[in-house]
């Protein structure tokens, strides 16, 4: 049990009390949004990274949380970490993430549920303390269902067109990253080589992690309207802030990549040649503020595989987002696509986050318009109206629980059903 006046708590009061107004709403949206603040964790490479990139989750994990418990049984194995870190600069962690729905209705199953234990870090072995640093960075999961069907099945259960969940999987083993990050330009562009997850730099923004924002892919990358999305995919991509407030992002990647077997992407990427390819141009109030105050447009492409099946294609995402006073984070997103294999030809999203404390509870609210993609699905299928809301709490200093319900109107699979409701509980706890 943590007492009043620990170093816990006085580093918490100096985020907020310290400093003089716009940094406090800025700080306070970045604790919020799983964005960090700590001094040390503000080069391009980590700020152009989404949330759930293994830097940005190292660093949220780090901040100081103000928990419902007010429990931390974790502090002196927090401790032992940070001095390994200054001694060698190995930044590391653990966390296990469990994910269970039950459905008002279904097709099949109406229940599923699925984990994954997760083992990440980055070790900084080039420029060690400067602003033109490199990295080595990593992570491993092991995702596994529960029972009959995992959650990322459980849409063609439901005869919804759309991923409920896009990571609770049952794969078991996989690499998601492992990869070289170079910073340059004294922090202002950064470059990333090796095996990505595109989804760390394309379409970001602060409620985008499955893992620890909304479930549905509806609000995540592109909403559900860019195909392929490849992780665990060998490949580059490159950001640079032209200014204070403007940036670009550029990647490419292997269309064809298997996670679970990462040295096959040699022959994938330089055998079959058949890429994934993103452009962004993007606007911020400043790098702190990154995925809170952001507005940007994605252009992608995507080649045909042709042992997958699908075409080649090609689409435009847009984002913008704005914090409102301290508590209100309001959204809106979207998408068009052109082929390659996406769940959607078209879809629309519009949201909010709330918060009274960042640190102790989110709530986020969003609601999309989505129409299937008649090349994926075989058929033309009737449009989809999909609401999402959850409530994340911290529990103590290292587990999070959140509650959700997903609405969805009109499943363009089971035309028998006006409505489904689906009741979520997510577990995460990180170490």
């Amino acid at each position: 049990m943590r007492m009043v006046g620990t170093p816990k708590k006085a580093r918490f009061e100096g985020v907020f009390l310290h400093a003089h107004r716009p940094s406090m709403v800025i700080s306070a949206a970045a604790v919020l949004w799983g964005v960090p603040v700590s001094l040390h964790a503000q080069s391009v490479g980590d700020v152009l990274a989404g949330p759930d990139s293994t830097p940005s989750l190292l660093a949220s994990d780090d901040e100081k949380k103000d928990d419902v418990l007010d429990v931390d049984l974790q502090y002196s194995w927090s401790e032992r970490k940070a001095s390994l870190k200054d001694r060698t600069g190995l930044d590391f962690g653990f966390d296990y993430n469990a994910l269970g729905f039950v459905a008002s209705d279904s097709l099949g199953e109406d229940t599923a549920g699925g984990g994954a234990f997760r083992f990440f870090g980055a070790w900084e072995l080039v420029g060690r303390g400067s602003e033109n640093n490199g990295s080595l960075v990593f992570k491993f999961e092991n995702r596994h269902r529960y029972g009959n069907v995992a959650v990322t099945d459980f849409g063609s259960e439901l005869g919804y067109a759309g991923l409920v969940s896009s990571v609770f999987s049952d794969q078991g083993w996989r690499t998601t990253h492992l990869y070289w990050e170079q910073n340059f330009a004294d922090g202002r562009g950064v470059v990333y080589a090796g095996w990505l997850d595109v989804t760390d730099y394309v379409d970001v923004y602060a409620l985008a992690s499955p893992w620890q924002g909304f479930s549905n892919l509806a609000f995540q990358t592109g909403s559900g309207t860019i195909g392929g999305l490849p992780d665990g995919a060998l490949g580059a991509a490159a950001g640079y802030f032209l200014n204070d407030n403007i940036y670009v992002a550029a990647g490419v990647a292997d269309a064809n990549a298997d996670p679970t077997d990462p040295l096959a992407g040699w022959d994938t990427l330089f055998g079959q040649g058949e890429t994934f390819k993103t452009f962004e141009l993007g606007w911020t109030t400043g790098q702190k503020a990154r995925f809170v105050n952001n507005a940007h447009v994605t252009v992608w492409q995507i080649d045909e595989r042709e042992e997958a099946g699908t075409p080649e294609g090609q689409g435009v995402a847009f984002s913008f987002s704005q914090l409102v006073g301290q508590h209100w984070f309001p959204f809106l997103r979207g998408g068009w696509s052109d082929g390659g294999g996406s769940l959607y030809e078209a879809a629309a999203s519009v949201g909010f986050g709330y918060t009274k404390d960042p640190s102790r509870s989110i709530l986020g609210v969003g609601v999309n318009w989505s129409r299937p993609n008649e090349e994926t699905f075989g058929v033309d299928l009737d449009e989809q109206v999909t609401i999402e809301a959850f409530q994340k709490w911290q529990l103590t200093e290292g587990i999070e629980l959140t509650p959700s319900i997903q609405l969805i109107q009109n499943p363009a699979l089971n035309p028998e059903e006006a409505t489904l409701a689906l009741f979520g509980l997510r577990l995460r706890a990180a170490f």
